[in-house]
């Protein structure tokens, strides 16, 4: 006879840790940014930046808020989940960064016609206020 155990609850996996340097790094390039640009506008050596972004050393939040100053970012950019990417030409707020993010780590769970869906939504939200502002 077997007696079945109740079942244990799933623990939730643990975010990946964030490598800091190789965030910055992808932060850097995006902006077409050389390691000399940031060591010009922070004072930082470019051998210390190096080491940063190939995770041999670990900056202090000073020293985050001075790269993320030299590239016209704010530091919680370096800390986001999943952030949306600058695009040539866009200006976005602080808020609608937060709000994009927001939507694009929870359409990862959705299945494609669901997405089709949530796209004709926003559409039609977009439309509406649009047509209230005029």
């Amino acid at each position: 006879m077997h007696t079945a155990l109740p079942e244990r609850p799933a623990v939730p996996a643990e975010p990946a840790p964030i490598n800091i340097g190789i965030t910055i790094r992808s932060f850097r390039l995006q902006r077409g940014m050389s390691q000399g640009d940031i060591e010009k506008r922070t004072g930082l050596l470019r051998c210390y930046l190096s080491r940063v972004e190939n995770g041999h050393t670990v900056p202090s939040l000073d020293t985050l808020q001075k790269i993320a100053g030299a590239m016209d970012m704010p530091l919680s950019h370096f800390f986001a989940d999943d952030p949306i990417k600058d695009v040539q030409g866009v200006t976005l707020s602080e808020e609608e960064i937060r709000f994009l993010t927001q939507v694009q780590r929870y359409s990862a769970h959705l299945t494609e016609s669901d997405r089709r869906l949530l796209l004709a939504m926003v559409r039609k939200f977009a439309a509406t206020a649009t047509t209230s502002i005029s």
